[in-house]
C-alpha cells in the first residue's frame, strides 16, 4: 500500500480558525467543487513521514517550514495511507510545484501538481476539500478546542 505525508497549516483570522490548501492541477480536477487538499506526497525510501511531508510542502509551495509539529495521525483509503502534521504558520499564497506529465490517448499534458494555494476558513475547507482528507480537519478542530479548553 502506498504511504503519503503532508503538512496541514493553519491559523486564527478575526478568531476564526484557517487552513492552508491546496487545489490540485490538472484537467481532471478543474471544474470539481472537491478539488481542494492537504500538501502531501509520497514517502521515499529512508524518509520518514514528517521528512517526506517536509520535503513535499516545498517541492509544491517553495516554502520551507519549520517549527512545532501536532501529528494527526494516519487516515486510509483502499490504496493509500496518509500521515499529517500540522503547524501554526504564516504562509503566503504562493505554489511553485512540480509538474505533472499525463498521456491521454495520443496527447501528452503537463500541468502543475498544485496550481494555486489559498487560506480557507474551516466551513469552506470542509466542503472543497477531498474527502478522504475530511478527518484531519476535524482532528484539527479538535486538538485547537481542547487546548482552549486548557
Amino acid at each position: 500500500m502506498k504511504r503519503s505525508a503532508g503538512i496541514l497549516p493553519y491559523r486564527f483570522r478575526a478568531g476564526k480558525l484557517q487552513v492552508f490548501l491546496g487545489h490540485l492541477g490538472g484537467p481532471f480536477w478543474a471544474k470539481k467543487r472537491r478539488s481542494w487538499g492537504i500538501i502531501k506526497g509520497e514517502i521515499e525510501e529512508g524518509e520518514t513521514p514528517l521528512q517526506a511531508a517536509k520535503r513535499e510542502f516545498f517541492e509544491e509551495t517553495g516554502q520551507q517550514v519549520e517549527g512545532e509539529f501536532i501529528d494527526l495521525g494516519e487516515s486510509c483509503t483502499k490504496n493509500k495511507c496518509n500521515h499529517i502534521f500540522a503547524i501554526q504558520k504564516e504562509l503566503e499564497e504562493k505554489a511553485r510545484s512540480n509538474a505533472v506529465h499525463l498521456r491521454i490517448g495520443e496527447r501528452e499534458l503537463t500541468f502543475p501538481e498544485i496550481d494555486r494555494v489559498r487560506w480557507m476558513d474551516m466551513d469552506e475547507a470542509k466542503e472543497r476539500i477531498i474527502v478522504s482528507q475530511l478527518p484531519f480537519l476535524e482532528r484539527l478542530v479538535q486538538i485547537v478546542e481542547a487546548s482552549e479548553r486548557s
